[in-house]
């Protein structure tokens, strides 16, 4: 044998043995419609689902899903369709027949229709780095996943707003819907405060992916704002002409402050009077804005204080009689729905105002025209659009908790 037919030998033995490894991987690789399967799988967690996530896209060629995308994810009660639409609506990737045969084992040519439909509506959806044309009154903010998770909801509030010739932008950074909850308050003078945003009812690393972090959410949206270390949701502070109410939830937020503390740096942040309301003890978040609304200085509106508990309602009293506040009674109801035990259906007060508008959520029911029309007396040079939001207020809030209102 010569010394090149030996090294021919060693050499093709050695091709060998690095291509079976190889060939293992690729044969171990799972296709794309197994991995939808577990993604889907709702006895896996979310850490789970991303890491699935991550292996698909490592098998994707010429597309790519976000890493934010990827960090954000969460199945809900969403089924491998829904997930996968969500998936191309949000990384950009068309559902061509291959794609959906790689993902779904199947072609889904109503998806394609879908897909160039949405893109054609939402093509020229702003951002907060984009500022539009509209006028200069207030501007409505959403995060961006109102659009992703909820988009019929979220495009009929797009519709009202320019109807009504509404600024509106959306957040990027974010991990959940509630954006009020999470971003500054604004007081009068302009100045944006942002407090801590750590509330009881999202305590522990479970709620670590639907918890945003309000300066990681600031630092991306290019906001500035004075931080407080006051741990305050701002559906919990409602301001109107130097007056400011909050629900007594503030003070088991900040055990370590004593009250009159806490009120006082209260109300040197926000720039004005501190007024505490009782917080309704089935309310998982004690929002002041899921129990009443200011109408002005002197004028709340909320939901009808002789169907609320008695405690709330004795509270309630004593804090109308203390500060001089006429009580405009607001229709509620809660509905039975053990699917969603924390909904907000039934909630009117929850209502989104911005300039001249208000924009109330119906539920189909005799109580929706009694508070369009007390909203209507009440605000009388105010427009009042209506707004089915059911799909979102069964998650646990509605209008003002899905959008953040800020003066240009």
């Amino acid at each position: 044998m010569t010394i090149e037919s030996l090294i021919g030998i060693i050499s093709g033995v050695i091709t060998i043995g690095l291509a079976i490894p190889m060939a293992c991987n690729y044969v171990k690789k799972q296709p794309l419609t197994e991995l939808m399967n577990q993604l889907v799988d709702k006895k896996l967690t979310n850490e789970q689902h991303r890491k699935t996530l991550k292996k698909m896209n490592r098998r994707l060629v010429g597309y790519s899903i976000k890493s934010d995308y990827i960090q954000q994810f969460v199945l809900n009660d969403r089924g491998k369709e829904a997930v996968f639409m969500d998936i191309c609506e949000n990384n950009e990737i068309e559902p061509t027949e291959e794609i959906c045969k790689k993902f779904l084992n199947a072609d889904m040519k109503k998806f394609r229709a879908d897909y160039h439909s949405k893109r054609a509506n939402i093509s020229e959806k702003p951002t907060a780095a984009t500022l539009s044309s509209r006028n200069d009154g207030q501007t409505v903010y959403m995060s961006e996943l109102l659009m992703s998770k909820f988009p019929e909801s979220c495009k009929k509030i797009i519709a009202i707003l320019e109807k009504h010739n509404v600024k509106y932008l959306f957040l990027k950074g974010t991990k959940d819907i509630w954006c009020r909850d999470y971003m500054p308050i604004q007081t009068e003078s302009g100045k944006l405060v942002q407090f801590r945003y750590e509330p009881s009812y999202l305590k522990g690393e479970e709620w670590d992916s639907v918890r945003s972090d309000v300066r990681e959410v600031c630092k991306a949206n290019g906001l500035t704002p004075e931080f407080s270390d006051i741990n305050l949701d701002g559906g919990n502070v409602l301001i109107c002409d130097g007056r400011a109410i909050i629900s007594d939830r503030i003070f088991a937020e900040n055990p370590n402050y004593d009250e009159d503390s806490l009120i006082k740096e209260l109300s040197k942040l926000l720039e004005c009077e501190i007024i505490i309301i009782p917080a309704e003890n089935d309310d998982m978040t004690g929002h002041a804005d899921g129990m009443v609304r200011f109408v002005d200085r002197n004028t709340i509106i909320g939901n009808d204080i002789n169907a609320e508990y008695s405690y709330w309602r004795k509270g309630m009293q004593k804090v109308i009689e203390q500060y001089g506040l006429k009580y405009i009674d607001m229709p509620f109801f809660e509905p039975k729905d053990r699917k969603h035990p924390i909904s907000a259906v039934g909630i009117y007060v929850n209502y989104l105002e911005v300039n001249n508008l208000i924009v109330v959520p119906v539920f189909d029911r005799d109580e929706d025209k009694q508070a369009i029309d007390i909203l209507r007396q009440t605000f009388p040079n105010k427009q009042i659009e209506q707004i089915k939001y059911d799909d979102v207020a069964q998650e646990g809030g509605t209008l003002n908790c899905t959008t953040w209102v800020v003066r240009n």
